[in-house]
C-alpha cells in the first residue's frame, strides 16, 4: 500500500495517510492503519512512502518519493539506534519543525504567535557537543554491550561511533564496557549517566551489583587507571578529583546524576537569553534553580533568591557561591530556599520583592506557580521550558493573568532529536505593576 506523509508527529514519526486521500485529512482520524492515519519512523511531509501498517504503524516504510528536505544520516547506527530520530532531515527543516511545534503548542492555547513573530530564533547545538549522556549497559557472554536503546525496544545497541556525544565521552566506551563486565549482572541493565568535566568524567551507575569490598577494589582500579574524576556506584562515590562546573565566575560540584544542560552552547544560549530579558533588574527570583545554573551567572549584576525542591544541588549552589565569595570573584548576594513549587508555590505577596523571576520547571511544567505569578506583579518573567505543551498551558495562564508574551526563543541542544526547549519573555505593562 502506497502513503503520503502529512506531517510529523511530535516524537518526529511521520503521520501518513492513503495516497488516495486528501492532504487536509481531518486531524482526529484514527491511526490505525486500515484506511486512517498511519505512523512512519524515519520519514517527511510530502513523501510517498510503502509499507504495509500494523497496529497503525509502518516500521519499514520504503521511500518511493524522498523529499528535497531528506539528506543522508551519517551515523552508521541510524537505522538501529533509538538515540536519534531526525537526522534523515535537513539542519532548516529541523530547525523549522521545532520552531512550528512550539508555534503549534500556543495556537492550541489561543495564543497566535504567526509565523516569524514571536518564535524567530532557534539555537541549534552543533555535533558531537552533548557533554552529558545516559547510556545502557547489558553485560553478555563475550563481554559488555554500551550505547543507546533500539527505537522502541530494551535491546541495548552497543554503538562504536556517536556524532552526538562529546569525544571524550566516545573515546570511553571500551572502559564503560569494561566497567559494565565488573559490575553488572546478566540479568539487569545497568544506567550509566556520564558527564564530561574539566577534572574528568563523572559517572554515575544506577542497577549495578551490590557494592562487596573486592568489587570496591576493582572500581577505583578502573576509575584510577582511567582517570576519572568520580565514579558514584548507586549512591556510593569514589571522588579522585572533584568534578567542578564553572557557573558564571563560581565554580560547583554537582552531586552525582544532578541536572545539567546538555551542551555548553545550549547553556549558553539559554543563558543570554535570560539575561536579555531580565535586564538589569536588581533583585531576582530564580524558580526551580538547580546547581545555580541561571542563579550564579545573574549574582554578577543582582541580587538572587534560589529556590529549589531537592537538597543537594540547592547545597551545591549554595556551596558554589560561598566558594564564589571567598575568593573574591564580586558576586551578589544569593540566598536558598527548598521548597516543592508544585505543592507551594511563591504567593503574590513573596513575589513582590522581586523585579524579575526566572523559572525553570520540569517536563511537567509549573501551573501552580504560573496562576501565582499570573496574579503578582513582578515586572518580567523570563520562562524556561523543555516541554512546549506544558509551556504553552502555563504560558495561557500568564496571558489571562495581563501579562504580555514578548518573544521565545528555541534552543535545540538536542541535536537530531524531538526535543524542544524554549526561553520566553512576560512583560506585565507599566500601567498593571
Amino acid at each position: 500500500m502506497e502513503w503520503r506523509v502529512a506531517r510529523l508527529g511530535r516524537r518526529g514519526d511521520g503521520v501518513a495517510v492513503p495516497v488516495a486521500a486528501p492532504l487536509t485529512a481531518p486531524p482526529d482520524a484514527p491511526i490505525d492503519g486500515t484506511g486512517g492515519r498511519v505512523l512512519a519512523a524515519m520519514t517527511l511531509p510530502g513523501e510517498v512512502i510503502g509499507g504495509a501498517a500494523v497496529d497503525g504503524i509502518i516500521a519499514q516504510p520504503r521511500i518511493l518519493t524522498p523529499s528535497p528536505d531528506r539528506v543522508r544520516a551519517p551515523c552508521p547506527h541510524y537505522r538501529t539506534c533509538g538515540g536519534c530520530s531526525l537526522m534523515h532531515a535537513s539542519d532548516g527543516f529541523v530547525a523549522g519543525w521545532k520552531a512550528g511545534i512550539v508555534r503549534g503548542a500556543l495556537a492550541a492555547q489561543g495564543i497566535e504567535v504567526g509565523i516569524g513573530g514571536l518564535v524567530d530564533t532557534v539555537h541549534t547545538s552543533p555535533p558531537r557537543s552533548r557533554r552529558r549522556a545516559v547510556l545502557s549497559g547489558r553485560r553478555t557472554k563475550r563481554g559488555a554491550l554500551v550505547g543507546f536503546h533500539a527505537r522502541a525496544s530494551d535491546v541495548v545497541v552497543d554503538v562504536a561511533e556517536c556524532l552526538v556525544i562529546r569525544p571524550a565521552i566516545l573515546a570511553a566506551l571500551p572502559d564503560l564496557r569494561r566497567l559494565v563486565t565488573l559490575g553488572g549482572s546478566r540479568t539487569a541493565e545497568l544506567t550509566l549517566a556520564v558527564t564530561e568535566t574539566p577534572a574528568g568524567l563523572d559517572i554515575a551507575v544506577t542497577g549495578g551489583k551490590p557494592m562487596t569490598p573486592a568489587l570496591l577494589a576493582d572500581l577505583a582500579a578502573l576509575a584510577d587507571a582511567c582517570g576519572w574524576a568520580r565514579l558514584d556506584w548507586d549512591g556510593e562515590a569514589l571522588t579522585r578529583r572533584p568534578p567542578a562546573l564553572a557557573m558564571g565566575r563560581a565554580q560547583v560540584i554537582p552531586p552525582p546524576r544532578a541536572f545539567l544542560q546538555a551542551t555548553a552552547e545550549g547553556e549558553a544560549a539559554l543563558l543570554a537569553a535570560v539575561r536579555g530579558i531580565v535586564g538589569a533588574a536588581p533583585r531576582i527570583a530564580d524558580l526551580y534553580a538547580g546547581i545555580g545554573t541561571f542563579a550564579l551567572p545573574l549574582a554578577e549584576r543582582a541580587e538572587v533568591h534560589a529556590v529549589e525542591g531537592l537538597a543537594p544541588p540547592l547545597a551545591a549552589l549554595d556551596a558554589g557561591w560561598r566558594g564564589a565569595t571567598r575568593t573574591g570573584a564580586g558576586l551578589r548576594r544569593v540566598t536558598t530556599e527548598m521548597r516543592d513549587l508544585a505543592r507551594r508555590p511563591l504567593l503574590p505577596d513573596e513575589l513582590a520583592r522581586f523585579d524579575a523571576v526566572v523559572i525553570d520547571p520540569p517536563r511537567a511544567g509549573a501551573l501552580a506557580q504560573a496562576d501565582a505569578l499570573a496574579a503578582s506583579r513582578v515586572p518580567v518573567v523570563a520562562w524556561v521550558s523543555c516541554d512546549p505543551v506544558t509551556f504553552a498551558r502555563d504560558a495561557r495562564r500568564m496571558v489571562e493573568g495581563g501579562y504580555r508574551l514578548d518573544r521565545i526563543e528555541v534552543v535545540d541542544q538536542f541535536r537530531w532529536s524531538p526535543h524542544v526547549e524554549t526561553v520566553a519573555a512576560f512583560q506585565r505593562p507599566r500601567t498593571q505593576n
